[in-house]
């Protein structure tokens, strides 16, 4: 695939990338076996572990979790009311989209209380094991500290596409907006009125400029982190983009993952020149 070719020229020392379409492995390049650190794609690891934990009955998206009626649905949506990092909720739950390490934070720590066993032991018996990610683990916080290879997320990026783990309905309201009229900030990228944000993943909607570029669809979803990664879906086209570096954001990733993303989505829908 062409368009995978272009990731060579990111000022990156190694890099690996990747593209799925319908959930099939379309083409891959780059520094295949290389272990990356995820950052902030942790996140959805840590999402998805908490939505096997509701349905397994451990706990409930709308239990009480921190402090002033916070839930976990609003923990998973940014709209707790805590700060990037901070010890402690600077804001009444469900204000505004407050992106936040911290609150993932809280809410594995709530994971592990109601399943009996520590985050990272849950989360590779719940995700890491049953899709086969034998490289990935968390070696860190469960809002950033993932470390993976290119396979183990083309391995989380199949089942984002058709899951396996979780109900349909389940994925389809992790992956639908949660408190839809919120306003917040998309780290690196900027302010938008509304935020949109689903139960992990970040959504596009309307938000202009995106990282995900300007064919992807205003239903993508997906997440990048502040280590040189990304993942994102488009279910209109069921096409699933990801890439692993190691040169942080943001100073380089806004200037090439939107062309990147685009050069992607037109060589598969064959309109590229």
């Amino acid at each position: 695939m062409r368009a995978l070719g272009t990731s060579r020229a990111w000022p990156v020392e190694h890099g690996a990338v990747a593209v799925l379409h319908g959930g099939a492995l379309v083409a891959r390049d780059g520094s295949l076996g290389r272990r990356f650190p995820w950052a902030s794609i942790t996140k959805l690891l840590t999402a998805w572990a908490t939505l096997i934990a509701v349905e397994e009955g451990a706990t409930t998206l709308d239990d009480p979790v921190g402090a002033d009626d916070c839930t976990l649905r609003h923990l998973l949506a940014h709209a707790g009311g805590y700060g990037f990092d901070s010890p402690g909720p600077v804001s009444a739950p469900g204000r505004s989209r407050m992106y936040s390490n911290t609150g993932y934070e809280v809410l594995a720590e709530h994971v592990a209380m109601v399943t009996g066993m520590p985050f990272e032991t849950y989360l590779v018996e719940a995700v890491l094991a049953p899709l086969d990610m034998t490289h990935c683990r968390l070696e860190g916080s469960p809002a950033k500290g993932a470390v993976g290879t290119l396979d183990d997320l083309v391995a989380f990026a199949r089942e984002l596409v058709h899951p396996a783990l979780v109900h349909e309905d389940t994925a389809a309201l992790a992956t639908s907006v949660a408190f839809a009229d919120l306003s917040g900030i998309v780290p690196a990228v900027g302010r938008f009125t509304p935020c949109p944000w689903g139960l992990g993943p970040e959504i596009k909607g309307s938000k202009t400029p995106h990282w995900t570029g300007t064919l992807t669809s205003a239903s993508t979803y997906g997440h990048f982190g502040g280590s040189g990664t990304f993942v994102w879906i488009d279910p209109q086209i069921e096409v699933a983009c990801l890439a692993l570096t190691d040169r942080p954001m943001p100073e380089w990733g806004m200037a090439h993952w939107p062309g990147f993303s685009d050069q992607v989505v037109a060589e598969l829908l064959g309109t590229s020149s």
